[in-house]
């Protein structure tokens, strides 16, 4: 496996597109230590506005936001800096939207939870090489219910919609909807 890993360039501008404050203050830190110079928004629409102000050599940018699509950033940004290197990143990995994803520009796709450095193997590693797997990927019972919670969520929380898209039967969702999250 080719997992060569570029050098952090001379423009080491990275914008993080997150509504999870938290999460993105976290991120920041992180890649901040990595030599990033980072600047933060929480919005779509604060993405876009420093995606054309000051287009980034990099952006690691969340699919889902409040206020919209991170792929309407995405598409900003590639306008903007068609060089610039693009993760997304979400809770929510699906087939689809990763597809979507690269189609639009993005240099690679990362499931939640990814940390700083499966960002920065992303981020820097060869546009035709893949980066290194995860150290701690998703378990498939944590795919799983990743997956049911956004059916569910799609479905506007309605149990009998999601049990019927889902083709399980609703009291079965039921039970799977009130544990916790797997690890």
């Amino acid at each position: 496996m080719n997992t060569e890993i570029l050098e952090l360039g001379e423009d080491k501008s990275l914008l993080l597109v997150d509504d999870d404050e938290a999460f993105l203050r976290r991120l920041a830190k992180a890649m901040e230590r990595r030599g990033f110079d980072v600047e933060m928004a929480g919005s779509v629409a604060a993405g876009r506005a420093v995606a054309t102000a000051r287009p980034p050599a990099y952006a690691v940018v969340d699919l889902r936001l409040e206020d919209g699509n991170g792929l309407d950033v995405v598409e900003t940004l590639r306008s903007r800096r068609p060089e610039s290197r693009i993760v997304v990143l979400t809770g929510y990995g699906a087939i689809a939207t990763a597809v979507a994803a690269v189609k639009i520009g993005a240099t690679d796709y990362l499931a939640k939870p990814a940390d700083a450095t499966d960002v920065t193997n992303a981020l820097l590693s060869r546009q035709d090489a893949l980066p290194p797997p995860p150290e701690n990927p998703m378990s498939a019972d944590r795919v799983r219910w990743e997956h049911i919670q956004r059916v569910y969520e799609l479905c506007d929380r309605n149990v009998s919609e999601t049990a019927r898209r889902l083709s399980m039967h609703r009291r079965t969702l039921q039970r799977i909807l009130a544990k916790r999250s797997p690890r």
